[in-house]
């Protein structure tokens, strides 16, 4: 059940100012390299976060960056750039209501 101990940085004090999600599609063709296309998300450090998600998109990511303009530098320079990759759509987090907690044992 425990799947181990981390401390809980806080992402400002390391720089990080952006916190982004970004929703991400996989072109129809491209879906026999699915498995590459994550092993290339995965290899980003700025990706805090990854998902595979239902509806509109099939990824959700969870991005920081030092500024917005390292975050569009991100997403135009390093994630439209992976190969199979057809939308690319952002959201700026403006401020943390409830952070990431322990799941609820009942």
């Amino acid at each position: 059940m425990i799947r181990g101990y981390a401390a809980q940085v806080d992402p400002a004090a390391l720089g990080y100012g952006v916190t982004a999600y970004v929703s991400m599609s996989i072109a129809g063709d491209q879906f026999g390299r699915v498995r590459e296309i994550e092993r290339e998300i995965a290899a980003h450090p700025q990706i805090i976060e990854c998902h595979a998600v239902s509806g509109d998109s099939d990824y959700l990511l969870k991005v920081v960056a030092h500024d917005l303009r390292s975050l569009s530098q991100f997403l135009t320079d390093r994630l439209m750039q992976i190969s199979g990759v057809d939308d690319v759509r952002s959201m700026i987090a403006l401020e943390v209501i409830k952070p990431s907690g322990p799941v609820p044992v009942e």
